[in-house]
């Protein structure tokens, strides 16, 4: 009855003599007999537990007794204060003349909802967590465990899930420095796990664009060495002065990996780190360019532009960086050499210009998805370019208006070359229409992925088509 009960009657009882609990109940059972009919006889709503038990605790002192008593009710209000009414006609308790009178009717659900506030206010102040992630941090750690987990192994070594199929790698020195560049987004790593390069790793070098991305110690330098003894190294990038490549916060990452230098211009040294361009805001200066290195980009440029070379050697710097990563879930791959060439030949293009030359030969069309690629997302035009099977430009429009515009062409292209993160519904709308490839700035989280169609990150593409020869 106590967990079914909505009210209590309290009462107060006075006795004109000793008069004990039993007393007391018998006298409320007899005298509200028949009182309120059938339907609120006292003894028929205790038998159906409609009342509860009745509580009385008396006292009797100098010849009078005085007490209280409850009785809880699971009734409702109307048949409740009816009751406790007729409770107040009893004037006799025993032998002895009695009064009796209600004091209250508690509201047993009231008192249960003010425990019910008093510990909600409580909750609110100490049950929860103050620290509520952003839809942002939320996406991100999401994001950060799914790159994490993506960990495999090339021959039984840690790697990067794009290892296999890209066309450039990164080769690093432990598993916890493949994993930071997960966490980042770079899924082309290799790990050589320590100085003893593996044959497996040798003869993946013979046939990627390498980047050995290795720690500032002299560990690294040692590694770099017999890497470029065993197999094929195209560009070298070191962490800064006495850190780890697997310490390093994202902007140190990507700019270590923009600060790469072509393999050729620290061969031969006996501390290659201290050659390459410092990441880390300290003076070190890059290194000065090689005899070979100068010749080769002044004939570069010679062949871009209609005119001789005059720009100064220093211009084609090799600590230039050779393209741009902005770690979003995508792979971070190597350009080839000809963006130092660019570099010279843009120096040279705006020299003659002042001398009235002919520059149209660096404007022209590109001829390759790779010049397209180069274009339009390197450049950061914020531009999508769209390509039919010959790779010529049929339509060019702003990145955010890709897909109406894709929508809109009469004729499918075959290539889509994107400065823009690609999402699931542009994917979905290119696998519709047949495009063949879609290379973008990054790519997003896809649910599903259509097999007629190839998606490439730009850090995936090569500067220029591989050699043939």
């Amino acid at each position: 009855m106590e967990d079914t009960s909505k009210y209590l009657i309290h009462a107060d009882v006075t006795a004109e003599g000793v008069v004990e609990r039993s007393d007391v109940v018998g006298a409320i059972f007899g005298q509200t007999e028949g009182l309120l009919g059938d339907e609120l006889d006292l003894r028929d709503l205790r038998q159906s537990q409609k009342v509860g038990r009745i509580d009385v605790e008396i006292v009797s002192t100098g010849g009078q007794s005085r007490g209280h008593l409850t009785i809880a009710t699971s009734l409702d209000k109307v048949e409740t204060a009816t009751l406790a009414a007729a409770l107040e006609t009893i004037d006799r308790v025993g032998p002895c003349r009695a009064d009796l009178e209600v004091t209250e009717i508690e509201d047993v659900r009231a008192a249960k909802r003010k425990a019910v506030v008093d510990r909600a206010k409580e909750l609110l102040q100490t049950g929860f967590d103050d620290s509520v992630m952003s839809s942002e941090e939320i996406l991100a750690e999401v994001r950060q465990h799914v790159r994490v987990e993506d960990i495999t192994e090339y021959e039984g070594l840690p790697a990067g899930p794009r290892v296999t199929d890209s066309d450039a790698i990164i080769v690093v020195e432990g598993r916890a420095d493949v994993l930071t560049l997960l966490k980042y987004g770079v899924k082309n790593a290799i790990a050589v796990e320590g100085t003893n390069v593996p044959d497996a790793v040798a003869e993946l070098t013979h046939h990627r664009t390498v980047t050995a991305f290795l720690d500032g110690d002299r560990g690294g330098d040692l590694i770099l060495e017999e890497l470029s003894q065993v197999g094929d190294v195209d560009y070298v990038a070191f962490a800064p002065a006495g850190e780890s490549v697997e310490d390093l916060d994202h902007h140190q990452l990507f700019t270590a990996l923009r600060n790469k230098v072509p393999y050729e211009t620290v061969s031969g040294m006996n501390e290659p780190r201290e050659a390459v361009a410092a990441t880390d805001g300290s003076s070190t200066p890059a290194p000065a360019p090689t005899e070979s290195a100068t010749d080769r980009d002044a004939d570069d440029s010679s062949q871009a532009i209609d005119g001789p070379a005059t720009s100064p050697p220093e211009t084609a710097s090799p600590s230039a960086p050779t393209g741009d990563a902005d770690g979003e879930d995508e792979t971070v791959d190597d350009g080839a050499v000809r963006d130092v060439s660019d570099a010279s030949a843009s120096v040279e293009t705006g020299s003659d210009a002042a001398a009235g030359d002919d520059t149209s030969g660096a404007d022209a069309e590109p001829e390759t998805v790779y010049g397209h690629a180069t274009a339009i997302v390197r450049r950061n035009t914020g531009r999508v370019r769209f390509l039919d099977a010959d790779g010529d430009a049929v339509d060019e429009a702003d990145a955010s208006e890709a897909y109406d515009t894709l929508e809109g062409l009469e004729t499918a292209p075959a290539t889509i070359v994107l400065d823009e993160i690609l999402d699931q519904r542009l994917l979905d709308l290119a696998a519709d229409r047949g495009v063949e490839r879609i290379v973008a700035r990054s790519l997003g989280q896809f649910t599903k992925r259509p097999t007629g169609v190839q998606i490439h990150a730009i850090d995936e593409i090569a500067d220029e088509p591989p050699n043939t020869e």
